[in-house]
């Protein structure tokens, strides 16, 4: 049997707050297997976007452990899974996280520059045309609309070809139209790239789009289904 991509095992999840240890994830056991697509439900505050986190290595679990693509992550350091993200992972926030002092064009280009890729520029100009945007190379993202910035989000996101890609409620900046543009767009770099995708969402459309959902309530795993039951 194949190796699941990610796997939590009995992973928790405690950070201090001013009245004292906070337990966000409680005892999670997880695994996500090769090119599926998982959803992440629940109501506000239930840990999901904070399991995705862990996921994505960018929060170390308290407890247990998180594994990706055959790597113990929770055994690693700072630099080690910044290393890891790099080569094998993309995330997309809600937020957008762009560089506003660099162009669309140049915020999908800095993580191929990054890893020392000559033709930087030129895999971000093709990846920023696929999602619609070749007319936007040289816009800063305060002159695009909230859609375009997550378009070139997308962009900068699927033009290091990562293996797993984990996003956080990527359509709950936008209105209803453009994030079902953004749904289309997220499923198909999915499918054009065959990446793994792990998607935090409070929408029951993108969540049905899935083949598995998860739900969490209090830190919790409550339920795991394949997205049509």
């Amino acid at each position: 049997m194949q190796s699941p991509v990610i796997s939590l095992n009995d992973v928790s999840l405690t950070l201090r707050g001013n009245a004292g240890p906070v337990n966000i994830l409680k005892g999670i056991s997880l695994a996500v297997a090769e090119g599926e697509t998982l959803g992440l439900v629940g109501p506000s505050g239930s840990g999901k976007s904070s399991l995705l986190m862990l996921m994505g290595g960018l929060e170390w679990a308290t407890g247990g452990t998180v594994t990706a693509l055959g790597q113990n992550l929770t055994n690693m350091d700072e630099d080690s899974l910044a290393r890891f993200r790099r080569d094998n992972m993309a995330v997309v926030f809600q937020s957008f996280h762009l560089l506003p002092s660099m162009t669309a064009l140049e915020n999908v280009a800095t993580p191929l520059e990054l890893s020392g890729k000559a033709d930087a520029l030129e895999r971000a100009e093709a990846e920023l045309r696929a999602v619609g945007l070749g007319s936007r190379l040289d816009h800063y993202p305060a002159q695009l609309s909230g859609g375009e910035q997550q378009r070139v989000a997308l962009a900068r996101a699927a033009v290091v070809r990562p293996k797993i890609l984990l996003a956080d409620e990527p359509t709950g900046n936008l209105d209803g139209t453009t994030g079902e543009a953004i749904i289309d767009l997220i499923f198909g770099l999915r499918e054009r790239h065959g990446a793994t995708l792990v998607m935090v969402t409070h929408a029951p459309e993108l969540a049905a789009r899935c083949d598995r959902v998860v739900r969490l309530r209090d830190g919790v795993l409550e339920t795991t289904a394949r997205a049509a039951e």
